[in-house]
């Protein structure tokens, strides 16, 4: 019999590309749960309501009772958590949801699972949980949890939690802590579709400080088989660092999408930094690798390239996101 995973926050950017990826890759169900707020967008999906292996259910990972009826309707093999409030910037200026959600509802998800035998559950986690690093070095995944942001640290926080289960229940919990993604879908407060989308419309693209920041980028296609990878082969109470080995500094990444776009770098203009601006993140994936046999696809000059051809595919996606509250939180935020 095929499995059925409950997948929450499914609508939103990693967990919608998630739920494609896995349709066309296995012959799983998924029941994807999820409270649609600001950046959950059925839009991302709407083409899979045919498919008799999705289903929709509107839900908040908080609800206790709510969750006990969706998991008590279906015989689930596991849970895949991606709801999660990810937002650094949003953290820093409102913590407390941060908490109620990344770390509240993930024990309301531990209690649920727990309580009705699930089999495996995985926590989507953050790379941003290890801290800040200078120009050498790498995270792996025994590097100390030194989260600087609210937003990490909630995430730190949910992380414990499930490896308490794990110690303290016997629960088969897994946890994956990716760098950071980019491709389709995204929501365009996050730095790479924000860039594109304000060059496609010649409006200024904001850079923290002097934009040397350095993230590691992985495209979300690649992500997704690393989770699954991990969902299928992982044993129980490990962790594993999802990353591609995509460096890459602020401005860099700026550039290159100015380049492609044919765009004068005179659209970008440096705002004051982000308080508490952590400098460098640096993945080491190489548990993934050799003990799970998963490697990336994608290149980072060639899944840029695809990325941006997406965003200008799918004007319509794009107005839809950019559109009312977005538009006056973005212009308030960078004070452009």
């Amino acid at each position: 019999m095929a499995k059925t995973l409950l997948i929450c926050g499914g609508a939103g950017f990693i967990g919608s590309n998630f739920i494609r990826w896995l349709l066309a890759n296995s012959d799983v169900s998924v029941v994807n749960y999820d409270a649609l707020t600001y950046a959950g967008n059925l839009e991302n999906l709407s083409d899979l309501e045919s498919d008799p292996r999705y289903t929709f259910v509107h839900g908040d990972i908080r609800d206790a009772a709510a969750l006990n009826k969706t998991v008590g309707e279906q015989d689930f093999d596991g849970i895949i958590n991606f709801a999660a409030e990810t937002h650094v910037d949003r953290s820093i200026s409102g913590p407390a949801i941060f908490v109620d959600t990344n770390v509240s509802g993930t024990l309301a998800l531990l209690e649920c699972a727990r309580a009705h035998g699930i089999r495996r559950f995985l926590q989507i986690s953050t790379d941003e949980v290890y801290g800040t690093l200078g120009r050498d070095g790498t995270f792996t995944e025994h590097s100390q949890l030194r989260p600087n942001s609210p937003y990490a640290a909630s995430k730190t926080s949910a992380d414990l939690m499930v490896r308490a289960y794990h110690h303290t229940y016997g629960m088969d919990t897994v946890i994956t802590r990716c760098s950071n993604n980019y491709g389709p879908r995204q929501f365009p407060e996050k730095l790479i579709p924000l860039m594109i989308l304000n060059a496609l419309d010649d409006e200024p693209l904001p850079v923290y400080g002097d934009g040397e920041n350095v993230r590691d980028w992985i495209h979300v296609d690649d992500h997704c088989s690393a989770v699954w990878a991990v969902y299928c082969n992982a044993n129980a109470g490990e962790v594993y660092n999802i990353g591609a080995d995509g460096e890459q500094a602020n401005m860099d990444v700026v550039r290159a999408i100015l380049q492609i776009l044919g765009k004068s770098e005179r659209l970008i203009r440096f705002v004051a930094d982000r308080p508490g601006h952590d400098f460098r993140y640096s993945v080491d994936a190489s548990a993934l690798r050799s003990n799970l046999g998963w490697q990336p696809r994608h290149s980072f000059e060639a899944g840029l390239r695809s990325t941006i051809e997406w965003y200008r595919a799918n004007a319509d996606w794009c107005a839809h996101v950019r559109s009312g509250a977005y538009r006056e939180y973005y212009r308030q935020h960078y004070k452009l």
